[in-house]
This record gives structure tokens, sequence and C-alpha cells, in this order.
């Protein structure tokens, strides 16, 4: 059964930082890649980062560029989002997603699998 779980959200204030993980299981990351999509209230769901099979290959939101950074851990079967220099506006739930679809970045509808995901608030 194939399951992907979020953790590491919380509050913190602008400027500060969290790490994200994304636990999964039920596949390698060599199988699938890994996207992570954020939604905030009254907004549609939006992609902010993936990495490939390889773990070779990355993408980035232009709004994140330059402040976070996806890495995986194969052996641990986990994939990271650090995120630093962090503005309310990253304030929403995020969440990862996989699937057997071919590359990196793709709309969030292609994805077939999600994990629950974990809520970031960016506030003073």
């Amino acid at each position: 059964q194939l399951q992907l779980v979020e953790s590491g959200g919380g509050l913190v204030q602008p400027g500060g930082s969290l790490r994200l993980s994304c636990a999964v299981s039920g596949f390698t990351l060599n199988d699938y890649s890994i996207g992570w999509f954020r939604q905030a209230p009254g907004k549609e769901r939006e992609g902010v980062s993936c990495i490939s099979t390889s773990g070779t290959i990355t993408n980035y939101a232009d709004s994140v560029k330059d402040r976070f950074t996806i890495s995986r851990d194969v052996a641990k079967n986990t994939v990271y989002l650090q995120m630093n220099s962090l503005k309310p506006e990253d304030t929403a739930m995020y969440y990862c997603a996989t699937g057997p679809i071919l590359g990196c970045w793709h709309f969030a509808h292609e994805y077939p699998y999600w994990g629950q995901g974990t809520q970031v608030t960016v506030s003073s």
C-alpha cells in the first residue's frame, strides 16, 4: 500500500526556517518522483518543488527559489523541504505527492497519491 506522511510544519516568525519531511512507504524514491505542493485558504493548490527519481533533477516555483531546498534520503525513504527566510505568504497547508508519471514538475491533478498535509504558519 502506497503511503506518504508529511511532518515538520508549525508556527514560525517571518525570516525563520522549517524543515518538512515526507516519509513514503509502499514504493521507493527511485521508482517515483516526489512533488511538494501547498494550498492556502481560498487559493488553488500550487506546486512548490519536486525531485526526480534519480535525485539529480529538482525544480522550484519562482516564489520559493533561493529560499527552499528539496532533498532526499533514499535509505530512509524520505524527502525533505528545507524552507528558509519564510514569509507570511508562505503560510499554507503543505502536501507531498507522487505517482507513476514521468519526470518532475507536474500539475497537481496528475498526481494520484497524496499525503494528509502539514500546516505551515508564518506570523509574528
